[in-house]
């Protein structure tokens, strides 16, 4: 008789610990004591890249011969020791490479330098695209580009059209040095602070990876010659390259052209960004 008792009680208690367990659903079937990490959540996507391309080897020789002028009229051995370039030194070759190249001629030195990141996000919330954006957004502000002009600005700065007098077309303004007069009888300048012409100014660039800006710097250290700094920075998914394109002549009158040096920096880039597609 006890036992018969004690079989109904048993089956009563299972009932009650099973509806207790059901209670707690909600209409979606969700358990509403249900613990984080419980089930998995989305992850952020991990980046296109996982490995870098050794960048020394990454440049043709017939490039860097266009880089790095007068190094060709050196001895073999000495060709072959810049031609080389000097690896970066870095902890993890999986995540950030360098390379850089130096050549001195009578007329000119030139200093080439590529870099090589790979971002990764440790936030499973911020995919590693998102990281090396965030990264390259930095990189741009701290270049600090001019705006870009807007055309309606600058047509309403035009001075109204003269009479009378015909307007100089040409000839240097009186009592002015270094600018031009343009057909509005304005004094125009032959360039920018740093040295640019109009259009070649720091800028964004279409057309290379996903983003990509060019900076352009000239600067002179103490007596020594004026040497042009050309920077392209460029993002393809996550990971950035920066190439830093630097010459000095050998005179302290002459200004490196600018137009030539970012010219072989763009190519350059161009170049190393299609790599990535092979």
């Amino acid at each position: 008789m006890q036992r018969k008792a004690y079989v109904p009680a048993l089956a009563a208690l299972l009932v009650a610990l099973a509806a207790g367990c059901t209670g707690g659903s909600g209409d979606d079937g969700s358990t509403a004591d249900a613990q984080p990490g419980d089930s998995p959540g989305s992850v952020a996507a991990p980046g296109k890249y996982r490995t870098l391309y050794e960048p020394c080897g990454a440049v043709e020789r017939s490039t860097l011969r266009n880089l790095l002028p007068g190094t060709a009229e050196l001895p073999e051995e000495q060709q072959e020791k810049v031609y080389q370039g000097t690896a970066a030194v870095t902890y993890d070759t999986d995540r950030r490479v360098g390379c850089s190249w130096k050549a001195d001629a009578p007329d000119a030195s030139h200093h080439l330098r590529i870099d090589v990141e790979r971002v990764v996000s440790y936030d499973t919330d911020v995919s590693d695209d998102d990281r090396a954006q965030e990264v390259y957004a930095r990189k741009k502000d701290a270049a600090q580009l001019p705006a870009p002009a807007d055309p309606r600005d600058e047509k309403a700065q035009q001075p109204p059209a003269a009479t009378g007098a015909p307007t100089p077309t040409s000839g240097t303004a009186a009592g002015t040095t270094g600018t031009t007069t343009d057909t509005s009888g304005t004094n125009a300048p032959t360039g920018t602070p740093s040295g640019t012409i109009e259009g070649l100014e720091p800028r964004e660039l279409d057309g290379l990876g996903d983003a990509a800006f060019l900076d352009d710097a000239l600067t002179r250290a103490g007596s020594t010659a004026q040497h042009r700094t050309v920077s392209v920075v460029f993002r393809t998914s996550n990971v950035i390259v920066t190439i830093e394109y630097i010459e000095q002549p050998a005179r302290t009158t002459e200004i490196p052209d600018s137009k030539e040096l970012q010219e072989k920096a763009q190519a350059l880039a161009r170049n190393l960004a299609e790599r990535f597609n092979e």
